[in-house]
């Protein structure tokens, strides 16, 4: 029975407690090919937003760190080198098959020891209050129905002075990178998800998921809201991604 609640899913508008069923079953269909996705899809520059990511982390060795909708793992694996074997890292992801994917994927490449592996909702994460160092949410936050929940649950878990790390699509600052960006994003995107995983509508919803989620200024927003301090973002090629980061006082 439905709760008459409405959320998005893409351009749709549904139920409430029918998004996370249906956001499982986009990223059950694009598990196992969604690492080369990401290096097609982006021309590899993927790998140049996390880095910078991690840079403003400020990680260091021996601390905690939490990395929400880790999927295939790119954040926990530099994590895990940063932090040492005195150090520890959670990869969490409400996907179950994300989360096989990431965590056979680092145990093949020898990163094992240091973390650990969780299927968590990022509105109700399983940990103590003041637990990690850092929390980082790499392209998951737009997925999160109720991103407001999920702020604060990740807020409660960070140690006092520790920083969040929101990385995730965002809107071009130039109306001509704008335009380029919504032809790729539903013309080849698309088109690639059918080629590489014969799957071009979850990459469509992954394209719309985008449109219909928080501009720079209205994340920065929400997460001053939540009680995050010395809010600010970054824009990445040209706002097609921010990383926003927050710390708790």
């Amino acid at each position: 029975m439905s709760n008459d609640k409405k959320t998005h899913f893409g351009y749709q508008e549904i139920d409430e407690e029918e998004k996370e069923g249906r956001v499982a079953e986009v990223f059950h269909s694009v598990a196992a090919k969604y690492d080369l996705m990401n290096d097609l899809m982006s021309g590899g520059v993927h790998r140049l937003w996390k880095r910078f990511t991690i840079e403003l982390s400020g990680a260091r060795k021996g601390q905690s760190i939490l990395d929400i909708a880790g999927g295939t793992g790119d954040l926990a694996q530099k994590f895990s080198s940063i932090v040492g074997e005195k150090g520890h890292v959670v990869l969490a992801d409400i996907n179950d098959s994300m989360l096989r994917v990431g965590r056979d994927k680092l145990i093949d490449h020898g990163y094992a020891d240091n973390i650990t592996y969780t299927q968590a909702n990022a509105e109700f994460l399983p940990f103590a209050d003041n637990s990690f160092d850092c929390v980082t949410i790499a392209f998951g936050l737009r997925n999160v129905t109720h991103k407001d929940i999920a702020l604060a649950s990740i807020l409660r878990v960070l140690k006092p002075g520790g920083r969040l790390l929101v990385l995730e699509f965002s809107k071009p600052r130039k109306k001509i990178i704008s335009k380029a960006y919504d032809a790729y994003s539903f013309t080849i995107l698309p088109a690639l998800g059918k080629l590489i995983t014969n799957d071009s509508e979850s990459y469509r919803y992954l394209a719309e998921s985008i449109r219909v989620h928080p501009d720079q200024e209205t994340l920065k927003e929400m997460m001053e809201e939540q009680g995050f301090s010395r809010c600010k973002y970054y824009n990445l090629t040209g706002g097609v991604v921010a990383v926003h980061r927050g710390f708790k006082a």
